[in-house]
């Protein structure tokens, strides 16, 4: 979401008028899920996609219309045969889309965006907020308190993830999950980049100074320097990082396996063959980790598409950090909480 607000915002000092396409509901065969935004101008398509197809022509049309008026609309897809409005697609799903108009002259857009900007850029996080009726929207803090727009007149939602909710659009403001790679090798020179377009923030981990260079990492967020004996003088690993191990030695690999293995992690990473695996995972238990410890490790790392350059490697490495983050946010999506992303 920070292309969209930082886009939102550019626009808005252009003076052009703009519509925020959203799929408030998305079921059956959609082709895209609820919360999918695109942004549309005057001249048509700027960011984002609904889904492409039927539906996104039909929707960019329709936008570019409300533009035209200046006014917010709302129209309900039904992707069914033998409809009063058939656009072509019959693929048995049901698309709800919410076209918020955004005048370039309401102050209440550009300071939402700057502060929307402000709290991704700290990983602070938050709710987007969009009323159904095209009123003012709000963004609000993980503890519910309003930080720009207009306060929503109604109970927080019970899942943190989009939604509707009494006449409101709820959209968490999804803070970027960190990756931290201990190894700053080709594969993860060729990983950081990869990763930083897909909404992942890295931060790379070597005892070598060369491969911990600026110049080589440029779109690294954190570049370190350090100890792979003692990792935690230097970074403190969450139950919300995914480790990426890729080191440039055997006992390298091992030592920060074992410290990782030894607390709190969202998701573990080692790049290695059967046969060393099978070695590092002796010794890891002959230091006291357990065997139900040992199988959360993603190992040969990165999802079965017989990747061999560094770049391919990448890839699938990146395939299945997407492949767990969409599976955990799933999961936190169905937890019921009272202030849902505190």
């Amino acid at each position: 979401m920070r292309e969209l607000f930082a886009k939102i915002l550019y626009e808005i000092e252009k003076k052009h008028d703009l519509v925020l396409v959203t799929l408030t509901n998305s079921s059956g065969s959609a082709p895209r899920k609820t919360g999918s935004q695109m942004l549309v101008g005057k001249d048509g398509l700027i960011l984002g996609t609904i889904g492409g197809g039927a539906v996104e022509l039909r929707s960019v049309e329709m936008a570019q219309q409300l533009i035209s008026e200046k006014r917010s609309g709302a129209h309900a897809f039904r992707l069914h045969s033998n409809q009063v409005e058939d656009i072509g697609m019959i693929c048995g799903g049901d698309v709800d889309a919410l076209f918020q108009f955004i005048s370039a002259e309401d102050p209440v857009w550009s300071r939402l965006s700057e502060t929307a900007l402000e709290c991704l850029g700290s990983q602070q996080g938050g709710w987007f907020v969009q009323s159904l009726d095209g009123g003012s929207p709000a963004l609000l803090s993980p503890k519910l308190d309003l930080l720009a727009g207009i306060q929503p007149d109604c109970p927080a939602p019970e899942r943190n993830a989009a939604q509707t909710a009494d006449g409101f659009f709820w959209m968490p403001l999804q803070v970027a999950e960190r990756v931290i790679i201990f190894g700053g090798g080709h594969i993860a020179a060729a990983l950081v980049p990869l990763l930083s377009t897909v909404g992942f923030r890295s931060w790379v981990f070597d005892d070598r100074p060369e491969f911990t260079a600026e110049e080589r990492f440029p779109q690294a967020e954190k570049r370190i320097t350090g100890d792979f004996t003692r990792i935690a003088e230097s970074v403190e690993i969450t139950a919300e990082d995914y480790v990426v191990i890729m080191t440039n030695g055997h006992n390298h690999d091992f030592e920060t396996e074992l410290q990782v293995l030894s607390g709190p992690f969202a998701y573990i990473g080692v790049i290695g063959s059967k046969k060393k695996t099978a070695a590092v995972n002796a010794r890891l238990r002959e230091q006291g980790i357990s065997d139900e410890a040992i199988a959360l490790v993603h190992t040969p790392i990165g999802t079965a598409i017989k990747a061999v350059t560094p770049e391919e490697i990448a890839v699938s490495i990146a395939g299945e950090l997407i492949l767990v983050r969409a599976e955990r946010r799933e999961s936190s999506g169905e937890v019921k909480h009272h202030c849902p992303m505190h």
